[in-house]
């Protein structure tokens, strides 16, 4: 059985074991956790975009790597 668990901002943890709770492996990966910065223009531009007649959020937020929660919360800064 493979189990991930995300520790902290930078690093993935795999658990390789079975089901009874022992672990056989512990492997830990270190890179980007994915968090993306984007600029204020950016972030901007995307709001703006959430807001065009017909636009959906949830529409939105996957054609540009978002969730849904960012872009309402861009949208109530702007």
């Amino acid at each position: 059985m493979r189990r991930s668990l995300r520790v902290g901002r930078r690093f993935d943890v795999h658990l390789d074991g079975s089901s009874a709770g022992s672990v056989s492996r512990l492997e830990i990966l270190e890179g980007p956790s994915g968090c993306r910065v984007r600029s204020e223009a950016e972030r901007a531009r995307i709001a703006a975009e959430s807001l065009l007649p017909g636009a959906q959020v949830f529409e939105v937020a996957r054609k540009h790597g978002a969730t849904r929660r960012q872009i309402y919360d861009w949208r109530r800064r702007f």
